[in-house]
């Protein structure tokens, strides 16, 4: 009878769930159905003002989320946009006499740290060129206003608030909290500076690492005020200053300190876009968005035979796992690119914090083989560390944003155990069979012996001598040096450039500049890696996540093998060359 129940209420929780889902489903279809009727080409009108809000976010391949496929139906959904086609569009517009300026009106901040940097860049390249550029805002966080300060003029609500306090970060430490439900976790690392996984074995924050995040937010801080004060004509000193004593906190204080050049309403900032525009009303301003532009004006250059490839290495590195970067996915990929003569040059785009160090050289040695036969530049965006320096190494050159995150030169390993917290909280014993000495070896359930540590020890030395090795004779490099700025220590590019870690800061356009220069080209076309997939294709993923998500709701029983399974699959002798975590930045 108690089966019959459990299993009834399954069928019938499941059945609910599957209708639902279906009829979300239908209506998508609908909606994608509906959109692919209407015009996919956009145009620019004869005279349009360029507005960059943000609305859309910017991400590396700007590759469309499935759930745009409900653009029709007001989901409000948005279709990102990718670095190469946001700063492509923005350089385009210095020449365009359709787009009389651009406007920035930038009150969400759905962009990183990185491609901030870089779309600053291609504003500051407009602005040379004489467009001008105007913005306004109803509030500031910093990020908007180290965007903004490469205006020519900034006007600010005249209610509105600024957060000029600095960049920070707050990291959490776990081991009080697993000692309470009785986890234990054995560390086992090279490099002093190497913090991978120490919110797990620490109650609070190491000295090394304290020291290396201090410098890393200090180095970014530095780029951004010394910028801002290049633009606005203010000594970085005297920001800092404001900022420390919190001067810089309202809509008058920032037109005091000649951060911004006037406080407006609403409807007086639409009367200055009429007269800038020239026309009577706000009823005949004309904006485009930048993603609409982007889809309009960056396109292929078909006439063009020979190509520069841009790889996109993106996600934390695996061997097997359906997103980030994994060796299987990204394996094929770096062949087919390796094998199509029209692809004279490859710029590898990598944004990852490392992973797996046998997926990372897996996908090394398949660039080695690449290289060969043409040249390999490495273009970094946000992050490029650990496993993600890996693969960069040995390139012909590397550019990285002055905020780039870098470095972490370093390799871990890590053993959870749970036993103790499942005979505590749970009352289950375990009990260990095996045919050798140590045949249960990170099972999850045991700690490590001092023999097991020592064995795993040597693995991380094993790979770590790999990794400098590696840096060494792709860097031009001694090896002790590359131990030195080693240690797993995070840099940002601004001090990577200063530690030969890279060769120059750049954005992803100079990347592609000097690939062409590699290659002697004078006309190619780019072509992208991977594939953005299609509407469809996100849809059909969408049906199996929706077919899977039903099938764990009517068979519990059958979900909870597969987290176990997952779990023994996780575990093993894995090390890892991955930067502590991705960072989550205030600004």
């Amino acid at each position: 009878m108690k089966n019959f129940l459990k299993t009834t209420l399954a069928v019938i929780i499941g059945s609910l769930i599957a209708m639902a889902i279906s009829t979300f489903l239908f209506f998508g279809i609908i909606g994608s159905i509906a959109a692919l009727g209407e015009s996919s080409e956009p145009a620019v009108p004869a005279k349009a003002i360029l507005r960059i809000d943000f609305n859309n976010p910017v991400t590396e391949l700007g590759e469309e989320d499935a759930m745009a496929a409900f653009q029709s139906l007001n989901f409000n959904s948005s279709k990102p946009v990718g670095i190469l086609k946001a700063v492509k569009a923005i350089e385009n517009a210095a020449s365009d006499p359709a787009i009389k300026f651009i406007y920035l009106n930038i009150n969400s901040m759905n962009i990183g740290m990185a491609n901030l940097e870089e779309v600053r860049n291609a504003l500051e390249n407009v602005k040379k060129q004489g467009k001008a550029i105007i913005t306004y805002v109803d509030n500031f966080s910093q990020g908007s206003y180290y965007l903004a300060s490469v205006s020519d003029k900034i006007y600010m609500n005249t209610e509105g608030s600024s957060a000029m306090v600095g960049i920070g970060s707050t990291m959490m430490f776990f081991k009080d909290l697993l000692d309470k439900l009785g986890i234990e976790v054995q560390l086992i690392r090279h490099g002093k500076f190497k913090a991978a996984a120490e919110q797990f074995i620490a109650s609070n924050i190491s000295k090394e690492n304290y020291e290396q995040n201090r410098q890393m937010l200090g180095s970014i801080w530095e780029s951004w005020i010394e910028e801002i004060g290049e633009s606005r004509n203010i000594e970085p000193a005297q920001i800092n200053r404001l900022v420390d004593d919190l001067k810089l906190f309202s809509a008058e204080s920032m037109l005091e300190n000649g951060l911004i050049d006037g406080l407006v309403t609403r409807n007086e900032m639409s009367t200055i876009l009429c007269n800038l525009f020239d026309v009577k009303s706000d009823k005949g301003l004309k904006f485009i968005s930048l993603p609409t532009y982007a889809e309009a004006v960056v396109k292929p250059d078909l006439k063009a035979k020979e190509k520069i490839a841009v790889i996109y290495a993106d996600g934390e590195i695996t061997m097997d796992d359906s997103k980030g970067l994994s060796a299987k996915k990204f394996y094929p990929i770096i062949r087919e690119v390796s094998k199509d003569s029209s692809i004279k040059a490859v710029v590898l785009r990598v944004n990852s914090p490392g992973g797996d160090a046998q997926a990372a050289e897996i996908l090394n040695n398949e660039l080695q083989i690449m290289r060969l036969s043409k040249p390999v530049i490495v273009s970094m965006g946000e992050y490029a560390a650990s496993g993600g320096y890996w693969i960069s190494a040995k390139s012909e050159k590397i550019f990285a944003d002055r905020t780039t995150i870098t470095g972490s030169i370093g390799v871990f390993s890590m053993a959870m155990n749970y036993g103790k917290g499942l005979r505590k909280h749970l009352s289950i014993n375990t009990a260990d069979i095996g045919t050798n000495a140590h045949s249960n070896m990170m099972n999850g359930i045991d700690p490590l012996d001092a023999k097991e540590v020592a064995f795993m020890q040597g693995m991380v030395e094993d790979i770590y001598t790999k990794f400098t090795n590696l840096v060494s004779e792709g860097r031009s490099l001694p090896v002790e040096y590359v131990d030195e700025v080693g240690q797993g220590r995070v840099w940002t590019g601004a001090d990577a450039l200063e530690n030969k870690l890279v060769d120059a800061i750049g954005g992803i356009t100079d990347a592609i500049d000097y690939a062409a220069a590699c290659a002697d080209l004078n006309s190619y076309r780019i072509v992208e890696y991977p594939k953005a997939k299609t509407s469809m294709e996100q849809f059909m993923e969408m049906l199996g996540g929706a077919e899977a998500t039903v099938k764990a709701v009517a068979s519990p029983e059958e979900t909870i093998k597969g987290i176990y399974s997952k779990a023994l699959e996780q575990g093993g002798f894995k090390v890892y060359a991955r930067h502590p975590f991705c960072y989550e930045f205030r600004y």
